[in-house]
Formats: structure tokens, C-alpha cells, sequence
């Protein structure tokens, strides 16, 4: 990399996750919360000339957090209003959300839920080619929802832990997919109607996950991620999480597809300049701490 001479204080790098493993989801005591992602800040600080924060969900798992998810930090900072409760339901490969009540009253929270695109992705990755996903939810038209594999799709554990938690492709990849086929007692569905059922699956961990958390109470709902652009899954939860109304992170000169990206470079500005006493404390798997590594260039 050559040095960039633009004007950016900071670089925020997230890093890629190889490796995530709550204890919920091995349950072994001795090792506890554990994750790992890759990406190096030392090199990206010395190949940019930009000081560089990385490595960000190691002091979460430090400070007794899964470490993940994280956008909850930034969601407090920029989406709390003092007249709604505010979700920020992101679907990225894992769906999580961020609930904020409004007035800061009471207790936020924010939980992964469970398959986002990451399933329809790897289902398509491994039966076409040369795809990475069902491109506006062509399959997905074609198909049915098939109850029987909808059925043994929801024949998981994690599916029945209480709000919050936190996952990864560890348990939601392509084997989770074969599994749930392998427990059906019916021929094998059509390619379409195995990606109907995907999809419909991550509306109703979606739908389900929501009502768990809000019951009927109104709130306003901002939805980010790849799963905005799948017209069968935006129409399934726009017509059934009737107590929502649908907002896009735009409103806030957000965009979907980079609000992952804005949080994690909100978090590296709090690592260097901020002040974590406006995070409250006390909240499950939301410790008050700043996050990230820095690595100056020089």
C-alpha cells in the first residue's frame, strides 16, 4: 500500500471474524467467551501512514461481553430519541437488532437473532457457481415455503435462548442447511422452495425475535444491511411486525450498506477521543469500555 495523503485522521478496521464462540454456544466453562478476527493494524497504519484502531471485540470479551454484537455503542450514540422506541435491526450474514427506549428510559439491549442472508448466501455459493446470493430474491419467487424443512430449520437450541445472545456461521453455515433436509421424511424440496424456506426462516426468527423483545408496543424500526435488498424478506416483515413503523438509516444521511462501517468508525474515534461515561452500565453484554487497538505508523 502507498501512503494516502487525503485527509483521514483514523482507520477503523473491524478485520474479517474467522472465529466466534460464546459460551453459549460451546458451553465449556474453562474457556469462556471467546473470537477472533483477522487483519493487522500495525500493517495497515505502516503501508497508509494513518494511524490505524483494530481489533476491537477482544476488550468486549476483557470486559465479560460475547463480543458481539457491537454496533449497540454506536446505535446509543446516534438513534436514541426521547419520543420513540427505536430498533435497529441490521441483516448482515447474522440478523442482530438494538433496541434503545425511548427517553433512555429503561433497560437497551442489543442480541443477535439468528440467520440473516448468511444461509440463502451459502446455499447459492454452493449450488450456482460463480453466484453469491439469490440476486433480488429471483429464486426465492419461484419457490414455496416448504413447512416440513421450515420445521427442522427451527430444531436448534439456540433458536429457544432468551434475548440477548450472539452467534456466527459456526452454527448457521452449509451444514445447518443439510442437517435440516437430512431430518425431513419427504423427497427433497426444489432448489426454489429450499431458498423460499431460507428466507421465510430469517423473517420469522426475525418477526419472533421482535415480538420477544416489544410484545405489541409501537416503535420505530431501522432496518441496514444486505438483507434491504431482498424484496421477498423486506415484503414478509413490512406486512407481518405490525407494530413497527419502517424507517431507513438514510433519514440520519446514513447509507444501509454502510452503517456497519460508520459504527466501527465511531468506535475508533471514541477509543482516541471519546468519553465512554456516557455509555450506561449495568446493561447485559454492554459493558462500558472503550474498544480497539491503536497502531501509530511511526
Amino acid at each position: 500500500m502507498n501512503n494516502y495523503k487525503i485527509d483521514i485522521d483514523l482507520i477503523a478496521s473491524h478485520g474479517q471474524t474467522v472465529y466466534h464462540a460464546p459460551y453459549s454456544l460451546h458451553g465449556i466453562t474453562k474457556f469462556g467467551n471467546g473470537t477472533m478476527q483477522i487483519g493487522d493494524g500495525d500493517h495497515l497504519a505502516m503501508g497508509t501512514g494513518i494511524i490505524t484502531v483494530s481489533d476491537f471485540r477482544q476488550k468486549h470479551v476483557a470486559a465479560g461481553g460475547e463480543g458481539a454484537p457491537l454496533a449497540a455503542y454506536g446505535d446509543y450514540l446516534l438513534f436514541s430519541q426521547s419520543q420513540s422506541d427505536v430498533v435497529l435491526l441490521n441483516i448482515g450474514g447474522i440478523s442482530n437488532f438494538t433496541f434503545l427506549p425511548k427517553n433512555k428510559s429503561g433497560k437497551m439491549f442489543s442480541t443477535d437473532i439468528g440467520p440473516g442472508n448468511g444461509l440463502m448466501d451459502r446455499f447459492i455459493q454452493e449450488n450456482y457457481p460463480g453466484k453469491r446470493y439469490d440476486d433480488g430474491a429471483a429464486l426465492a419467487k419461484q419457490g414455496e415455503v416448504c413447512e416440513p424443512f421450515l420445521k427442522a430449520l427451527f430444531q436448534h437450541s439456540f433458536l429457544q435462548q432468551p434475548l440477548p445472545k450472539s452467534t456466527g456461521p459456526e452454527l448457521f453455515n452449509a451444514a445447518y442447511i443439510t442437517e435440516a433436509l437430512e431430518r425431513i421424511s419427504i423427497p427433497r424440496p426444489s432448489d426454489a422452495d429450499i431458498m423460499a424456506t431460507l428466507n421465510r426462516f430469517t423473517g420469522l426468527t426475525i418477526e419472533r425475535a421482535l415480538r420477544e423483545a416489544l410484545g405489541d408496543q409501537p416503535f420505530k424500526l431501522y432496518i441496514s444491511g444486505g438483507g434491504t435488498h431482498n424484496p421477498v424478506l423486506m415484503d414478509y416483515l413490512q406486512r407481518n411486525v405490525k407494530n413497527a413503523s419502517f424507517h431507513s438509516t438514510e433519514e440520519k444521511g446514513i447509507n444501509p450498506d454502510a452503517k456497519e462501517a460508520v459504527l466501527f468508525a465511531i468506535l475508533a474515534n471514541e477509543a482516541v477521543a471519546g468519553d465512554f461515561s456516557t455509555i450506561p452500565g449495568g446493561v447485559n453484554n454492554f459493558p462500558p469500555v472503550s474498544m480497539g487497538k491503536i497502531s501509530f505508523p511511526l
